[in-house]
């Protein structure tokens, strides 16, 4: 068992501290001297620590110690994609030309900027084959807000006002029936059928002439590409509804399948999961929408475009870039044009790895998770049992059914040095255990995940009190997590004899 080491943290840095001492010393201040603020806006009491330079960084190096991370172990977190992201992309992202610039600046000293943002844009139109693309939205949700407001913006200029109804699966991401209501939709749920699928005959019932769209993840939260998808965009189609694509697992799609040929009309994509920086803890993101020629008008304000003299394709150097408005635009969904420094991360990621390194991303996630799914079917229940893509989902009943709960279960993988994977989610598959391994992991980590998988659920026979306790290792063990997330104890109190 691999037991992660632990650092003594009952010492915390205001225990530490003595009168007098010092860990900095600042510089002559360069600016002008400010007056404070009204006194009634300032705090009396601001218990800071007096302590050295070495113990805040022995402090602050042993409060990172105590997380999980993709830095320091196999995070299999399913549907967040938590997958390794190459240094290089933050180093592009902290030169000073990206890091340093203020997106109020005007364009003729933000060319090199705009143009990236260009080049981005073209990308993922490229990858997506949605080719008008929008940068501005800032995560997941955003893009599904926005994909589902031009939807509404496309009917509504058409003098279409009947269209209310937004059909969306069972095995779709949980904010899609957010997003959708909150653009103004009824949500109409879709059932699966014993494959996976979307239910065709439920779909069909619902294909009138007041659906305005459906809401499809492909590949589905199921970990499953639904191989009625040509068929499900026909049909909503010849209703008069459009298709939103939830991209959010398109780590499974790269290089291989281009959304807008499978018929869908808008897509979002997080870059923050398929094109690197991992948002554990919740953030940064970037949700960019990518939409077909049917919805180009509508995108959300800003998109960059060119000024390319003689109409040469870019290659000329008096190229320009600027910030425009689409004609029927849905007006901004944020402040400015989108989190420059997660758009940086993504352009360096797709550059760096180019057409054949996408395709290859895609072909070894897919390949790492149907590795794991059969190397646990016969100790885990798997409810469909069928090729998977980027993830594969289990259900712990079996464990249950001796005692044992996915969460106990992915409490011990604490223990063996893992973190969790998605647990309950999505909600048709009891105890559900969504296990996505990303395809940057050795086979070497995916045999050890197997190994602990499999030698829990022999302990949940063996000695099951053990599960149900864990973990027994980590700084902290059991923790109340419903109270710690909706009543959060983040002050210090001085210890007292």
């Amino acid at each position: 068992m691999a037991n992660r080491p632990t650092r003594d943290t009952s010492r915390l840095l205001m225990d530490q501290s003595v009168p007098g001492r010092v860990g900095v010393v600042l510089p002559e201040s360069d600016v002008p001297f400010q007056q404070l603020p009204d006194g009634s806006l300032l705090r009396a009491e601001l218990d800071l620590p007096e302590v050295s330079e070495p113990e805040v960084v022995n402090y602050f190096t042993a409060l990172s110690q105590l997380n999980f991370s993709i830095d320091t172990n196999f995070y299999p977190l399913g549907s967040c994609t938590m997958k390794y992201n190459p240094k290089i992309n933050d180093e592009v992202a902290f030169l000073p030309g990206f890091a340093g610039i203020h997106p109020l600046q005007p364009a003729e000293q933000s060319q090199g900027a705009l143009e990236l943002l260009y080049r981005l844009q073209g990308f993922l139109g490229e990858i997506t084959g949605l080719n008008a693309v929008s940068l501005a939205t800032l995560a997941g949700a955003h893009g599904e807000f926005a994909g589902m407001l031009m939807i509404r913006a496309y009917h509504l200029a058409k003098g279409d006002t009947a269209r209310r109804k937004v059909a969306i699966p069972d095995s779709a991401h949980g904010t899609n029936p957010a997003s959708a209501a909150m653009a103004g939709f009824e949500v109409v749920e879709l059932a699966s059928d014993e494959n996976g699928n979307v239910d065709m005959e439920a779909l069909q019932e619902v294909a009138g002439p007041d659906l305005a769209g459906v809401m499809i993840t492909l590949p589905s939260t199921l970990g499953l590409f639904d191989t009625n998808i040509v068929d499900v965009c026909a049909v909503v189609h010849e209703a008069g509804g459009l298709v939103y694509g939830d991209g959010a697992n398109m780590n499974a799609l790269l290089g291989r399948v281009k959304l807008g040929e499978l018929g869908f009309d808008v897509a979002h994509l997080n870059l923050h999961k398929t094109f690197s920086t991992p948002h554990g803890g919740g953030g940064p993101g970037a949700g960019p929408v990518c939409v077909g020629d049917t919805l180009a008008p509508f995108l959300p304000a800003p998109v960059v475009v060119s000024d390319i003299p003689g109409n040469n394709g870019g290659t000329d150097d008096n190229t320009t870039y600027a910030l425009a408005e689409p004609e029927n635009t849905i007006g901004k969904m944020s402040g400015f044009h989108g989190n420059f420094g997660v758009l940086v991360r993504a352009y360096t990621y797709i550059r760096t790895l180019g057409a054949d390194g996408m395709r290859e991303i895609s072909g070894n996630a897919v390949l790492n998770a149907n590795y794991v799914m059969q190397g646990l079917k016969d100790a885990y229940h798997l409810p469909y049992d069928r090729t998977c893509m980027h993830e594969a989902v289990f259900s712990a009943d079996w464990q249950k059914s001796r005692g044992v709960s996915g969460l106990e279960i992915a409490k011990r993988l604490l223990d063996y040095g893992f973190h969790s994977p998605t647990l309950y989610f999505p909600m048709i598959v009891p105890e559900a255990l969504m296990i996505e391994p990303t395809e940057s992991e050795t086979l070497e980590t995916l045999d050890s995940f197997i190994q602990a998988m499999r030698d829990i659920d022999r302990e949940v026979t063996e000695n099951p009190d053990l599960v149900r306790h864990a973990p027994h290792t980590t700084p902290v063990s059991r923790l109340d997590e419903a109270t710690a997330a909706r009543q959060p104890d983040l002050r210090w109190k001085r210890q007292t004899s």
